[in-house]
């Protein structure tokens, strides 16, 4: 089998995701034969260095990465260049991942994916907490439907930019069918308590600044269990599945539930979720 070649569009390449997966598809995913062999970033003057110091060819135009098997759009805490990365990725037709956080709002998410069927491009987004291997064990050993209530939580430096790895947990869990939202926040502890259709709830828990590892309770009419995602290799597992899904060009996760991330988001950085119950 032929090495497939992977194009990574960043905003700034000098950062953790784009260093980890170029080096889990050089090293633990090595077998899978995907290369990456073509780079862009928003800054030249950083890519190139990075491009050099990794062997990797740099372009200076995204079109001058036709012969790429497929896309991984990157720039994770700059969601709000996504779109226009998109605009000029999926011209090109090749599956893309877009990397968390996927879109600023729900509005753009729509037009991300609005974008990617007039093109026929397949594309998915997700937190590496999805693949959370400890979580999903436990999910499948008390069935997802019999959940009533997930609590989840973990660190990080700001709350819009963190709050998507816990919320991805729960969604991933529960499912898209979310009715109302609060937000509340004391200090750096922000809280979101989410209600789902038949009677279902979740909490989502981030502590800003705190070495605080993702974790969560998972609760069913019969019993209640911690499970935390310290040792899960979420990275490898997250860029094993991206892989899958360029090579099968099918998408593994709903869209309904990454949209309904944005809708909770959205309502949660509304004035009025703060303390009240709002509708999604």
């Amino acid at each position: 089998m032929s090495t497939r070649k992977l194009g990574f569009v960043d905003y700034r390449l000098d950062n953790f995701h784009a260093n980890v997966f170029l080096d889990l598809v050089r090293g633990e995913l090595k077998s899978r034969r995907w290369e990456v062999t073509r780079c862009w970033d928003m800054d030249p003057a950083s890519g190139v260095k990075w491009a050099e110091s990794k062997g990797i060819s740099y372009v200076t135009e995204i079109s001058q990465m036709r012969d790429c098997d497929g896309f991984m759009i990157l720039a994770p805490s700059n969601p709000e260049v996504h779109l226009e990365m998109a605009r000029r990725v999926f011209p090109l037709q090749r599956p893309t991942y877009v990397d968390k956080t996927f879109a600023p709002d729900h509005k753009t998410a729509k037009a991300i994916l609005r974008l990617a069927d007039k093109y026929g491009v397949p594309v998915f987004t997700t937190s590496a907490l999805r693949c959370a291997s400890s979580l999903n064990r436990l999910l499948d050993q008390l069935c997802r439907e019999n959940i009533r209530h997930l609590r989840a939580w973990g660190g990080g430096r700001s709350f819009r930019e963190y709050a998507i790895h816990p919320l991805e947990m729960v969604i991933a869990a529960m499912g898209p069918e979310v009715r109302q939202v609060m937000h509340l926040a004391q200090g750096e502890h922000h809280e979101l308590n989410i209600r789902f259709s038949r009677g279902r709830t979740a909490s989502v828990f981030v502590h800003l600044n705190a070495a605080c590892d993702f974790q969560a309770v998972v609760s069913t009419r019969g019993k209640t269990v911690h499970v935390s995602c310290k040792d899960d290799p979420i990275f490898r597992d997250l860029c094993s599945l991206v892989l899958d899904f360029l090579e099968q060009g099918k998408e593994p996760v709903d869209r309904r539930e990454s949209l309904t991330i944005f809708k909770v988001l959205d309502a949660a950085f509304s004035k009025k979720a703060i303390g009240k119950l709002v509708k999604v």
